[in-house]
């Protein structure tokens, strides 16, 4: 039985694929592996003033004061501001989407029930000595009519 000639595109495959094979060569006894890449940058622990948004993409639990219950806060990027972060508030009394940033330890969000609307604001600052895993502050209905201080604390194996 013959074999049918190669096509110009088999013998070009056949050629990147032999030009691979021949690239990837073993390392000798007196060769070492590159070294591994070093860990990431959120396994350093920084100081309160050093945490940046890219700190607080995750989920992290809210507590409260006053209040019974505690919610998740999940923060991602924001697509339509870098130096911000966006996410939701997921809670007993209903979902809210929310935005901030903080800047040199002092943590703000704005908190909307509507999508469209301001319903609360959260001030807070990084708390030194967590590692920016905790934050706490002061959430202010809009109406400023009611105030709860919380405390957020980043939870891990989500981000």
């Amino acid at each position: 039985m013959k074999t049918p000639p190669l096509t110009p595109h088999t013998r070009l495959a056949a050629a990147l694929l032999m030009a691979l094979t021949l690239s990837a060569r073993p390392l000798h006894a007196t060769e070492t592996a590159p070294a591994p890449a070093p860990p990431a940058a959120h396994a350093a622990c920084p100081a309160a003033d050093a945490v940046t948004v890219l700190h607080l993409i995750g989920a992290w639990r809210v507590t409260w004061d006053d209040l019974p219950e505690p919610a998740l806060l999940t923060l991602g990027r924001d697509p339509d501001n870098p130096g911000g972060v966006r996410g939701t508030l997921t809670r007993r009394s209903g979902p809210a989407q929310l935005a901030g940033d903080v800047e040199q330890g002092d943590f703000t969000l704005e908190e909307s029930t509507d999508g469209q609307h301001i319903s609360a604001n959260w001030v807070g600052s990084v708390t030194a000595d967590r590692c920016g895993q905790d934050i706490r502050g002061l959430w202010t209905a809009a109406d400023a009519a009611t105030q709860h201080r919380f405390v957020l604390r980043k939870q891990h194996g989500w981000d």
